[in-house]
Parts: structure tokens; C-alpha cells; sequence
């Protein structure tokens, strides 16, 4: 069991669109990134995705509408739902989804991690 201070974190990469894992429960990963402009329209065949607003406005366009989320908002875009993230400004997200989603490096979750401490 070990505490993880989110903040710093989040002070420990400048680059957006890029995933950090932070914990592991459950088969699911604990995720922070930084967002800031557009990503592309895409969907999840198998899989939610878990948005938890920290920091900033997030925009999240559908093909018929769009939902804004404000800091402290949580979102849980459905599997098969065809969508796009705007952040017009610096968006930092908690994201949650499972272990076996790929788009994060090996290099990425060894350093950000919580060192495990030998008993």
C-alpha cells in the first residue's frame, strides 16, 4: 500500500497526449496525461473510457453533440462510441482503463510509478 500524490505527478512530464500510468488495481490501469488542442475522431471496440477532470475545460465532441467538462467533472465515454477531445487550454485528466489497452511505453510506466520498497 502506498500513497500517490497526483500533483507531483503530473510535475514530473511537460508532453501532452501521452498517458503516464501511476497504480494498477483490479486489472485496470490508473492513468494521468496533459492535454492541450485536438485529438482525432476514434472509438473503443472493447472498452469504456474513464475521464476525471483535474485541471481545465475538456471538450468532447460526438457525431450529434458534445459535452464540456469542468474540472472535478467525471465522464465515462461508452465502448463504440465514435468521439474527438478538445482543450483549448491545459487539460490534465485521471483516466482509467484496462491493463490490456496499449498506449503507453514500458518506459513511461517505470517512471512514474510508485517504487515497490522491500520489507
Amino acid at each position: 500500500m502506498e500513497k500517490i500524490n497526483i500533483s507531483e505527478k503530473l510535475r514530473t512530464f511537460d508532453k501532452y497526449w501521452q498517458s503516464k500510468l501511476v497504480s494498477e488495481f483490479n486489472s485496470q490501469s490508473v492513468k494521468i496525461t496533459k492535454m492541450k488542442g485536438e485529438f482525432e475522431w476514434h472509438q473503443h471496440e472493447t472498452e469504456d473510457e474513464f475521464y476525471l477532470v483535474l485541471k481545465g475545460q475538456l471538450n468532447i465532441e460526438f457525431q450529434k453533440e458534445s459535452i464540456i467538462l469542468e474540472e472535478g467533472d467525471l465522464f465515462i465515454v461508452p465502448r463504440n462510441t465514435n468521439h474527438r477531445l478538445i482543450a483549448a487550454q491545459d487539460v490534465h485528466l485521471l483516466i482509467i482503463e484496462p491493463k490490456s489497452t496499449l498506449n503507453i511505453d514500458k518506459a513511461d510506466k517505470e517512471e512514474i510509478m510508485p517504487r515497490k520498497t522491500k520489507s
